[in-house]
């Protein structure tokens, strides 16, 4: 099985530590005495772990000098076959670079996919601009972004574009004495507030959305990416929906000129401007938010109901668009019409060169989604994001045959 690359960045869009320091991509602490990282796996077999930690099981009774023989011989046996045949390695370790949005689900789905016995995928979170930016350059095998590429730049650049999963983007808030998962907002007034003309808690348009709740006289410190970024498109086309004065002042985009507030890049900055500073708020992720245990405001939907947000309620939010007359496979998921949606929801695309350079990491990025597909949706609720519908899946998979090295499709569908 081959791991995870270090270089994997995690829900912090930071770097993920070196495997050697005890965690695993960036994330929870690995068990004591366990020494396979996801950083260090490869070809079948683990790799000769580091001398601190073979003195720390031999310490703990757990050594097991032949179980290291043993990978020893597995190591020098792969390492013949791929000096035999470097494509070999080479056509199973993929690249991707773009939106922090999906992050989490990709990386799960990357440990997951090396488990079943799939290639390596080393995604960078570093944005949907920076994603784009990198496929139309061909420095990376797939890019993904949160914000739908118009159809004009995909035909000049040669690339297909299909979506992934879906989520929601959450209002996280820093309210001194006052629990947010209770504060009812309405996206109006989320717009005032970017635009810097509602800059109080206690302001008499959100009192009035809350008479149980004894909103504070403090200043309303809104944050914002600084990065370009799919999430800022989503958030910043809700608010022009639902306010013209937003859409002509400001308007949507990966990125716009705020009139108020922080910038941070990322969803972990603008998550800690939110944290520390009172009477902070921002947009995030809902997979991010809820993973950080961050307070979220409810919003009012199109239907005039508050909600709060939830897996459900971004589900119902993505069943409502038709997705049989989608362009590209681009919907628009906000502000859908119904009692129980989430407001502010939308899919994540991926995007592939028609004509890739290399047919076999071509074939490995289509074969990865469709193994994602198949077999990632335990991981996806996990996190928090939602699954496309099956008919949805199969025109994707159907769009793949433009997919085209020397003439032929990259992809062919496993038979049934």
């Amino acid at each position: 099985m081959f791991g995870v690359q270090p270089s994997v960045l995690r829900r912090s869009g930071h770097a993920a530590s070196n495997a050697h320091s005890g965690r695993a991509g960036g994330g929870r602490p690995l068990k004591r005495g366990r020494w396979i990282g996801l950083a260090m796996r490869t070809f079948g077999a683990e790799t000769v772990p580091p001398a601190s930690v073979v003195r720390e099981r031999v310490c703990m009774g757990q050594f097991n000098p032949g179980r290291l023989i043993a990978g020893l011989v597995a190591m020098a046996a792969a390492a013949t076959l791929t000096l035999a045949n470097p494509a070999l390695a080479q056509s199973r370790d993929i690249t991707g670079a773009g939106a922090t949005f999906p992050a989490p689900i990709y990386m799960k789905w990357a440990e997951q996919y090396a488990e079943s016995g799939g290639g390596t995928l080393n995604y960078q979170a570093v944005g949907s601009g920076a994603g784009v930016t990198q496929i139309v350059n061909r420095t990376v095998d797939f890019g993904a972004s949160d914000s739908a590429v118009a159809t004009a730049r995909l035909s000049s650049q040669n690339l297909l574009q299909f979506p992934a999963v879906v989520g929601g983007v959450v209002m996280v808030v820093n309210i001194p004495g006052v629990n947010g998962d209770n504060v009812r907002l309405t996206g109006p007034i989320v717009a005032d507030i970017y635009l810097g003309r509602v800059r109080l808690w206690n302001d008499p348009k959100i009192a009035a959305l809350n008479p149980g709740i004894r909103l504070p006289l403090a200043a309303i410190a809104p944050a914002y990416r600084a990065d370009s970024s799919g999430t800022t498109n989503i958030f910043t086309d809700y608010l022009a929906k639902v306010s013209p004065e937003f859409k002509e002042r400001i308007g949507a985009g990966n990125s716009v000129a705020w009139r108020a507030g922080i910038g941070a890049p990322g969803n972990a900055g603008v998550a800690g401007v939110v944290k520390n500073i009172r009477g902070g708020i921002g947009y995030v992720e809902y997979a991010y938010a809820s993973e950080n245990n961050m307070r979220t405001a409810m919003l009012q939907n199109a239907s005039g109901r508050f909600v709060r947000p939830s897996m459900t309620a971004i589900a119902t939010s993505a069943a409502s668009v038709d997705w049989a007359k989608a362009e590209n496979l681009a919907v628009n998921m906000n502000n859908t019409v119904g009692p129980d949606n989430w407001p502010i929801v939308g899919a994540t695309y991926i995007l592939v060169p028609k004509n890739p350079p290399n047919a076999e990491r071509s074939r490995a990025v289509l074969r990865f989604f469709d193994w994602a597909f198949r077999s990632g949706q335990p991981a996806a609720e996990e996190l928090h994001y939602v699954m496309l519908p099956p008919e949805v899946h199969a025109r994707v998979r159907e769009s793949w045959a433009q997919v085209r090295f020397d003439g032929r499709p990259v992809w062919t569908p496993a038979r049934p």
